[in-house]
């Protein structure tokens, strides 16, 4: 399995926080420690930070539970789930994951193929290349 560039996705997720309607976007590993990331400054986090932590371990559990239908389904591209005040994505990268948190009103599957494309080129055959 390639291993990742830990560096590469801590400027991936500036890139993805330069985007007005995300409010956080974070590298997490398989057990959802937060490994690169965080919230945009001067922003309502919404979560304690130990709510925050249980989000992203559930987030890591339920991309680990989804592999159990790679072989049937394919593999999942990205997950998405709408709030009344937040949509959370997750993009799993190998054994890791990119966690978005986004604006409510935002369009995810636009925002989902602009953070594909930053994600890099794991993500090609996404588009058919």
């Amino acid at each position: 399995m390639p291993k990742i560039d830990i560096e590469d996705y801590e400027k991936r997720c500036k890139e993805i926080l330069e985007d007005e309607e995300v409010r956080f976007a974070g590298l997490l590993d398989e057990s959802g420690n937060l490994l690169v990331g965080g919230f945009k400054q001067n922003i309502n986090h919404r979560l304690t930070e130990e709510q925050q932590d249980a989000v992203n371990k559930e987030v890591a559990s339920r991309i680990a539970k989804r592999k159990k239908y790679d072989k049937e389904l394919g593999r999942v591209k990205y997950s998405a789930s709408r709030r009344e005040h937040v949509v959370i994505m997750s993009f799993p990268i190998y054994e890791k994951a990119v966690l978005i948190v986004a604006e409510p009103n935002v369009n995810i599957d636009r925002l989902a193929y602009k953070i594909i494309e930053k994600l890099g080129s794991q993500w090609g055959e996404f588009f058919g290349k």
